[in-house]
């Protein structure tokens, strides 16, 4: 038995934490855990807490059950953190981590802290939804479990294009395929589909984007102002800065968006050469080699020169190195 579930075997009560903003990844391994340990052991006392996530995840059982409160006072025995690097990222949700008697971290971020009992934390895994597949009984997985960690798969994969998806992502996508899903619809519904003004917002940040550093990078942004004239949210973003990354000639992409005056929050996509979880750690964030972000302040003007000058320190030791080599 693997030692998540040793521990929610002996808890009575178990609380399931993901990261602030939920993304496919953190709503289905949230959700994908709950839904697996209440059909193991029907009588425990379980809760998921997180912010309010995108309503196209709404598919998923236990969807309409998250709680968004972080009041409740509730001490629990277990809590299981999952898709969260660092306990700030935990929000305010973080006092129910704080005061449980025991708690595990499964995640596949490479700049994890550590900061649960136990961690459980694969670098190379394509998701936390890879990473939890492992810890699970495989043939006790159920039709709706399966339908939560495909969903986290197939949304931290970009729709298994990213390079981090590997022979074993494929096989576990598969074997979630095997349970009846249909992957096709969870496709085209969580990931691909746009609203009306999803599709303005997206449109407008591609017309207003800037390239950089001889072309190498591009770069827009989403200001309040422009959010409140159509109308969304950050969830509404989703998909804007994996658009700028595909663009003929870029290494690395940025999108963000002003969450207040003169703050910003920051993604970071790469194709080949640059390690963004680097410069999202120093910057306070972190993430993945290819796919990372952070929280920063000034104008837009600062950030994109705070960027860019580690990004630039990557790229052109990436044009010396093959030089290094053949002298």
């Amino acid at each position: 038995m693997s030692r998540l579930l040793e521990l929610a075997q002996e808890a009575e009560s178990i609380a399931i934490l993901g990261h602030v903003r939920p993304d496919g990844d953190c709503v289905g391994s949230c959700l994908a855990v709950w839904n697996y340990l209440e059909e193991q052991y029907p009588a425990k006392d379980i809760q998921v807490y997180l912010e309010k996530p995108p309503v196209k995840f709404n598919y998923l059982k236990h969807f309409d059950s998250i709680s968004q409160d972080a009041q409740t006072g509730k001490c629990y025995d277990l809590c299981i953190c999952l898709d969260s690097g660092d306990k700030s990222r935990l929000g305010d949700f973080v006092g129910y981590l704080d005061t449980a008697k025991k708690s595990i971290c499964l995640d596949h971020h490479i700049t994890n802290m550590g900061y649960a009992q136990d961690n459980i934390v694969q670098a190379d895994a394509s998701s936390t939804c890879e990473v939890l597949y492992s810890s699970l009984e495989q043939e006790r997985i159920s039709r709706a479990v399966a339908e939560c960690i495909y969903t986290g798969i197939i949304h931290d994969t970009n729709v298994f294009k990213n390079s981090n998806t590997s022979a074993y992502t494929m096989e576990v996508a598969g074997r979630m395929m095997e349970k009846g899903i249909d992957f096709g619809r969870i496709i085209d519904e969580s990931f691909y589909r746009k609203t009306y003004v999803q599709n303005q917002i997206m449109g407008r940040a591609v017309l207003e984007s800037v390239v950089f550093l001889d072309g190498r990078c591009i770069f827009s942004v989403a200001r309040k102002k422009d959010m409140d004239f159509y109308g969304v949210e950050s969830s509404d973003l989703d998909g804007i800065v994996d658009q700028l990354r595909v663009t003929e000639g870029i290494e690395c992409a940025i999108f963000m968006y002003e969450t207040e005056n003169h703050m910003y929050k920051v993604s970071m996509r790469s194709n080949h050469v640059v390690d963004v979880s680097k410069v999202a750690s120093y910057f306070g964030g972190g993430g993945h080699i290819r796919a990372a972000g952070c929280t920063m302040s000034g104008s837009v003007h600062d950030v994109i020169n705070n960027l860019s000058e580690h990004i630039e320190k990557q790229l052109d030791a990436a044009e010396d190195s093959p030089k290094e080599q053949e002298a």
